[in-house]
């Protein structure tokens, strides 16, 4: 029968053609370049968020300083009216004293306040260079990611074409019923339609044919089958 002899060849470049087909899609899919893409989008989120958080602290913290700057400039009004001699009633200079007084302790809370901003704001500081460097290393990777898969792609896609018209070279080297059946099998038994007999034993299924089995095959002419699988058999 017309190519039984080439069978194996064919299976072979079948193979390749579905493992490329696969790496194809693998790519198309782009499942690292997700990954990648969703590790920046992480990042930035983070990086946006701390940034919003300075940007709050800033604004709080300038908010109390403003406030103390003001409580000072009152306290000082105050106590230039407790001193000039501009207040005599006694009553009334008690009371100076105790809005001094009570100003003087609003302001002390502020300035606590402030600090604890400013201790905030140097620790959230202090988090933003590295998650900064951190975010630059994530673009530039999936930047890498994005150039390797479009030139592993194009490589891919070409090597499928070439594949593809060494396939079609071949095939009117076949018989048409040798070829049927080979379509069938390949269709049946996950893409493998032909495969070799090496010492005994089908490289398709793995299984050991008995001697009997193997004797029959020999003697055979035309199509040989694996009795377990039904694959066509090459002798090796």
């Amino acid at each position: 029968m017309k190519g039984l002899e080439r069978i194996l060849q064919l299976q072979e470049t079948d193979s390749s053609i579905d493992r490329l087909v696969a790496r194809i899609e693998e790519l198309e899919a782009g499942e690292k370049l997700r990954l990648a893409g969703g590790k920046v989008e992480e990042l930035e989120d983070r990086v946006g968020e701390l940034r919003l958080g300075l940007d709050s602290q800033r604004r709080e913290q300038e908010r109390l300083e403003n406030e103390v700057a003001s409580l000072e400039a009152k306290i000082a009004g105050e106590e230039r009216r407790l001193f000039d001699g501009s207040v005599a009633n006694p009553k009334e200079l008690a009371s100076i004293q105790a809005e001094v007084g009570s100003l003087r302790k609003r302001k002390g809370r502020i300035e606590d306040e402030v600090l604890e901003q400013m201790e905030r704001r140097e620790e959230m500081d202090g988090r933003l260079p590295p998650l900064e460097s951190e975010l630059a290393r994530a673009r530039e990777d999936l930047a890498t990611l994005d150039s390797e898969l479009a030139r592993d792609l194009g490589e891919a896609k070409k090597e499928l074409a070439d594949l593809r018209t060494a396939r079609e070279a071949l095939v009117p080297e076949f018989d048409e019923e040798l070829l049927e059946l080979y379509e069938d099998l390949r269709a049946q038994k996950r893409g493998v339609g032909a495969a070799a007999l090496e010492d005994g034993v089908c490289s398709g299924c793995h299984q050991k044919l008995s001697p009997l089995e193997l004797e029959r095959i020999k003697r055979a002419e035309g199509i040989r089958r694996c009795e377990y699988c039904r694959r066509i058999l090459v002798l090796g």
